[in-house]
């Protein structure tokens, strides 16, 4: 039987793996980024040094378990490299995040490093965003509503993320608004759209940030996009 996490975790551990003693990285979040954890966990107990800005509690608590050293953002000056997944990426390179609502802390992570390294696989290439995968927005609870509507306006279908008949609540205490768009041919335009309405704390456009990224198929074979 074939291993339906094959991809991901060849292309995690290829990520990992270009990680150098010494380092400051960015820990992205996600099931894929869970492999990612993994590699670096051994790699840690062969003589690795390396310490990590976790993006999410997640992420932070699957670091502790494998003996991954943490530290605060808001206490280096920057990181060599942050690791991450996406939900999708174009061929410019631009992503979709926030399938688990963790990309405002991870687009911070992001900005504060060196290089974004991206680790996906191939199901994740497409030639246009949005098309298929919903675009998270992160709203203030307070007026989501008025916001749902200004977001509407940009051209999506906005619906407020729940889980169990109850809102879904990020680690920073917000909303998640899923908009459904009929593709996204212009993501900096959309990006300067959102980034301007009242209301919105961040969102899943990661534009003009990533830099390698790392894909494999379904085969576990890897290629390396600079």
């Amino acid at each position: 039987m074939s291993d339906p996490n094959l991809a991901k975790r060849a292309a995690a551990y290829a990520a990992a793996d270009l990680v150098a003693s010494g380092m400051r990285i960015g820990l992205g979040s996600g099931s894929t980024f869970a492999f990612v954890v993994e590699r670096l966990g051994q790699r840690v107990k062969d003589g690795l040094r390396v310490a990590g800005v976790a993006t999410s509690n997640t992420t932070a608590e699957l670091a502790q378990r494998a003996g991954v050293p943490l530290l605060e953002l808001d206490a280096v000056d920057g990181l060599d490299l942050a690791i991450d997944g996406a939900d999708e990426i174009d061929p410019q390179k631009h992503l979709i995040k926030g399938g688990g609502g963790a990309h405002v802390r991870e687009r911070l992570v992001a900005a504060a490093a060196r290089e974004m390294v991206v680790v996906v696989d191939a199901s994740k290439l497409v030639p246009v965003l949005g098309a298929k995968f919903l675009l998270p927005v992160e709203v203030l609870p307070l007026g989501w509503t008025h916001t749902a509507r200004r977001i509407a306006a940009t051209g999506c279908t906005p619906v407020r993320r729940e889980r169990a008949g109850t809102p879904f609540v990020t680690d920073n205490g917000n909303f998640v608004l899923d908009c459904r768009y009929p593709g996204i041919p212009d993501p900096a335009g959309l990006q300067r759209w959102l980034d301007g309405i009242v209301g919105v704390v961040d969102h899943g456009l990661f534009v003009g940030m990533a830099g390698r990224v790392v894909v494999a198929d379904a085969q576990g074979r890897v290629q390396v996009m600079p």
